[in-house]
C-alpha cells in the first residue's frame, strides 16, 4: 500500500513542532549527558518514558519539558543542542500509550494529570533547580494547556505553538458540526493507519458515522467513541481545561496563524486568562503572536499567497527570550512586548495591540442583496451597507452526496490549507455569492467575523455555511475565514431543536477570526452554502440522531434578505488613522 505523500508531510510537520531548529553536533563528543528511557511514575502506577539531556558540570539547572505523542527521538535529537548550550536540562517524554510509555493511548484523556505528575517528578530531581518551562506545538501545545489549570508549583512559563486547550471546540466540533477532516484524519494517523489519498477521502464518506472506525482492519476504539459524543458533555470536559481560565496562573507565550486550525482558540485562551486568572502576574503575562500562517509557523508563504519577508519571524528566538526571563531572570525587554502581536494581511505588516477584540472596532453590517439569483459568481448577489427592503430570496439545493469541497482555509487533514483561489467553488449553483463593488478606499477587518443569516429549509435539520473572501482586481478570490452552523443547534450547542420546514429562522454563524486590509480596488465577498467537505461532516438533512444515517437526503434551502429578514455579514472594521 502506498503512503500518501501529504500524510507523510503532515507527520513531519507535527514532529517538527517539538524539534528545534539548531543543528546536530558534528562529532560524537556530546556537550551533555544523555539519560535514555527514564521511567517517570504516574499516580495510577503507569510509567511514562522520557529522555533526559543534562548539561555537563555542576547543576542544578532550569528545565525545558516536552510531552509528545509522536515519538521522542533519541540521543541525536537536535532540540537539546541549543538548550544545553544555554544551561537548560531538556526532558522529552512519550505521552501515555505512545512510544515506549506504558498505558493506553487515548488522545486528550490523560494529559492533565500526566502533565502535572511529570512536572512534579521533574521538579524534585537533583538536577532541577525548581524552574520548569513547558514547550512544543500542536498536540504538544495541548499537553501544556491541559496541565495549566492548578499547575504544578514547579511550572514557571509555557510557550505553546499552534495550541488548543479544549478538544471539543477546536478539534471535534464547530457550530454543532463535526470537524471531520481534522478529528478523523488526525485520529486515523495517530491510531497507526497509513492511507493513501483516495483511501483517506473515501474514509470521510463512510456512513453511518457512528461506526466510522469499523471500516478499518485495525481497531481504533476512540474513533467511534468520539462520534458518540456530539455535544459538550462530561466526556469532552475531561479532555480539556473546561474554560477554567481563572485557575491558570502560568505566564504564557502563545503563537499561531490566521490560517492555523487553532487560530481562534489561541486568541480565546490568551484573552480568557488575561480577563479572569486569579493571579495578577498571569493576567498581565499572557501574550500571543498571530502571523499569516497555517499550522506551520514562521514563514512568508501560505497557500497561494506570499506575504513578503516581513511575515518571517524567528519564533525560536522569541521562545528563547521568554524562557531566559522566566527561568533565569534575564531578557527583561519582554515587558515591552505588546500582549497581541498581529500580522495585518493585505498591508503585510506587524502591529502590536493591547486587547482582543480591539476596543476601537466598529462592528459594521454588510447586507446580503440580490434579485433572487445570487447563485454562482456570475449571479446578481451583492453586499451593501444599505438595508434591504423588499427583495426575493435566493434558493439552492444541498445534496450531501455532492458537497461543496473544502478549498484552502484552516485545515491540516483532508484539504489544502491557507488562502486559495475560490473561483471554482464559486461556479457551483449551490453556492450563493455576494460581493461589494470595488472598494474606493482601504478597509481593514481585524477581529471575529459573524454571519447573521435568515433562512429556511425543506429539511428538519441541515447546515448553513459562510466564508469571507478577498477578491483581488484580477478576479482571484482568496478565502480569509469560514464557519458553519448545524440548524438544530441554532439556540445553543447543547440545545437541539429541529426546524419547522419552510419557516424562516435566524442563524448566527461564527466565521472565525482574521486580520486583513482589503485594498482599494478589491472587493469584499461572502459565500453562503450548506457544506464545506471534508472540513466539516455532511449533514444528512434527516433530523435523526447524529451519526446514525446511512444515506444523504437533499434539502431545498432559502436565504432571505428583506426588511423583516435582514441577513448580513457583521465585519469588525478598524477605523483608519
Amino acid at each position: 500500500m502506498s503512503i500518501n505523500t501529504s500524510v507523510l508531510l503532515i507527520r513531519a510537520l507535527l514532529l517538527a513542532f517539538f524539534l528545534a531548529t539548531s543543528t546536530q553536533a558534528e562529532d560524537s563528543q556530546r556537550p551533555f549527558v544523555f539519560e535514555p528511557e527514564v521511567q517517570v511514575p504516574m499516580r495510577d502506577g503507569v510509567r511514562l518514558v522520557a529522555n533526559v539531556f543534562l548539561p555537563k558540570g555542576a547543576g542544578p539547572w532550569p528545565v525545558i519539558l516536552y510531552r509528545n505523542p509522536y515519538g521522542k527521538g533519541g540521543e541525536e535529537w537536535p532540540g537539546a543542542q541549543e538548550a544545553i548550550a544555554k544551561g537548560y536540562v531538556t526532558v522529552v517524554q512519550d505521552c501515555r500509550g505512545s512510544g515506549k510509555s506504558e498505558g493506553v493511548w487515548e488522545p486528550f484523556r490523560h494529559e492533565a494529570q500526566d502533565g502535572f505528575d511529570t512536572l512534579e517528578w521533574v521538579g524534585k530531581q537533583t538536577w532541577c533547580n525548581g524552574n520548569i518551562g513547558f514547550a512544543g506545538g500542536s498536540y504538544l501545545g495541548f499537553t501544556q494547556w491541559a496541565a495549566a489549570p492548578n499547575a504544578s508549583r514547579y511550572l514557571r512559563a509555557m510557550v505553546p505553538l499552534a495550541p488548543f486547550g479544549n478538544a471539543y471546540d477546536t478539534f471535534s466540533n464547530s457550530g454543532g458540526a463535526m470537524m471531520l477532516g481534522l478529528l478523523m484524519g488526525w485520529g486515523e494517523l495517530v491510531g497507526g493507519l497509513t492511507l493513501d489519498s483516495d483511501q483517506l477521502h473515501q474514509s470521510y464518506r463512510y456512513l453511518p458515522l457512528q461506526s466510522f472506525g469499523d471500516q478499518f482492519k485495525k481497531n481504533i476504539p476512540y474513533l467511534n467513541e468520539w462520534v458518540r459524543h456530539p455535544t459538550y458533555d462530561d466526556f469532552w470536559k475531561q479532555r480539556g481545561i473546561d474554560y477554567r481560565y481563572a485557575d491558570v496562573t502560568v505566564p504564557t507565550l502563545n503563537v499561531s496563524g490566521w490560517y492555523d486550525i487553532f487560530s481562534q482558540e489561541t486568541l480565546d485562551l490568551t484573552t480568557g486568562v488575561r480577563a479572569s486568572s486569579r493571579n495578577p502576574q498571569a493576567r498581565t503575562n499572557q501574550f500571543v503572536i498571530i502571523g499569516p500562517w497555517a499550522h506551520s509557523l514562521g514563514g512568508r508563504k501560505t497557500g497561494d499567497l506570499d506575504f513578503g519577508s516581513t511575515a518571517e519571524l524567528d519564533i525560536h528566538l522569541r521562545q528563547s527570550d521568554w524562557f531566559e526571563y522566566w527561568l533565569k531572570g534575564r531578557r527583561k525587554e519582554i515587558h515591552d512586548w505588546p500582549p497581541y502581536y498581529l500580522f495585518i494581511m493585505g498591508e503585510n505588516c506587524w502591529r502590536g495591540e493591547k486587547e482582543w477584540p480591539l476596543k476601537r472596532t466598529r462592528f459594521t453590517p454588510y447586507y446580503l442583496r440580490s434579485a433572487g439569483q445570487a447563485n454562482t459568481l456570475k449571479g446578481d448577489g451583492s453586499l451593501s451597507p444599505s438595508r434591504p427592503r423588499s427583495e426575493p430570496p435566493d434558493e439552492y439545493s444541498y445534496d450531501g452526496d455532492d458537497p461543496v469541497p473544502t478549498v484552502g482555509g484552516n485545515n491540516l487533514f483532508g484539504a489544502t490549507a491557507g488562502p486559495r483561489d475560490q473561483s471554482q467553488v464559486e461556479e457551483r449553483y449551490d453556492v450563493l455569492v455576494y460581493s461589494t463593488l470595488p472598494l474606493e478606499k482601504d478597509v481593514e477587518v481585524t477581529g471575529p467575523v459573524k454571519l447573521i443569516l435568515w433562512a429556511s429549509s425543506s429539511a428538519s435539520d441541515t447546515d448553513f455555511t459562510g466564508k469571507l473572501v478577498d477578491v483581488h482586481p484580477d478576479g482571484k478570490a482568496y478565502n480569509l475565514c469560514d464557519g458553519i452552523l448545524r440548524a438544530r443547534y441554532r439556540n445553543g450547542r447543547n440545545k437541539a431543536v429541529l426546524l419547522e420546514p419552510g419557516k424562516p429562522q435566524r442563524f448566527e454563524i461564527d466565521l472565525g477570526v482574521t486580520s486583513n486590509r482589503f485594498k482599494r480596488g478589491h472587493r469584499v465577498r461572502l459565500e453562503v452554502s450548506s457544506s464545506n467537505f471534508p472540513r466539516f461532516d455532511r449533514n444528512p438533512n434527516s433530523g435523526q440522531p447524529f451519526g446514525t444515517d446511512t444515506e444523504m437526503l437533499t434539502a431545498r434551502q432559502t436565504v432571505f434578505h428583506d426588511s423583516k429578514h435582514p441577513s448580513h455579514l457583521l465585519l469588525p472594521i478598524i477605523p483608519q488613522q
